[in-house]
């Protein structure tokens, strides 16, 4: 499966690769104007007549290769990933854990501070403001 993968992804990189090139040599609709009065394209590769249409015909057949690629790498591609689980997204996630009071309190390491009389807060202290996460109701 990997090999017609890299496979369709040479052949749609050649075909843009091609088509590129090939939509940069066509001539403008205005570039006909100046070959009615005597500009050098009798002269040219393709003839008198241009290579308007041989130009044009190779960049459709291009443009049908590159969309064909285009289509069977997104359904081979699908093909590669694994089914998905039932269930939503919020289902299979893992519940954040709340934050601690000492993690709401900035340079306050409970471990190491020592728990004395003088370090406690008085009852009368305003409480650490709450953070959004800690706002969200659980399950």
């Amino acid at each position: 499966m990997s090999t017609l993968l890299n496979l369709l992804m040479i052949v749609q990189i050649l075909s843009a690769l091609g088509m590129i090139g090939l939509i940069l040599i066509q001539h403008g609709k205005g570039a006909d104007m100046g070959a009615a009065f005597g500009s050098g394209t009798s002269g040219s590769l393709f003839g008198a007549s241009g290579g308007a249409n041989f130009l044009s015909r190779t960049t459709a057949v291009l443009a049908a290769v590159f969309f064909v690629c285009t289509l069977a790498q997104a359904y081979f591609g699908n093909l590669r990933t694994a089914p998905v689980s039932e269930g939503s997204v919020l289902e299979r996630s893992q519940p954040a854990v709340p934050p601690t009071a000492a993690d709401l309190v900035p340079g306050v390491n409970p471990a190491a501070a020592p728990a004395s009389p003088a370090t406690t807060p008085s009852p009368t202290a305003p409480a650490a403001p709450a953070t959004p996460a800690s706002q969200i109701p659980g399950k």
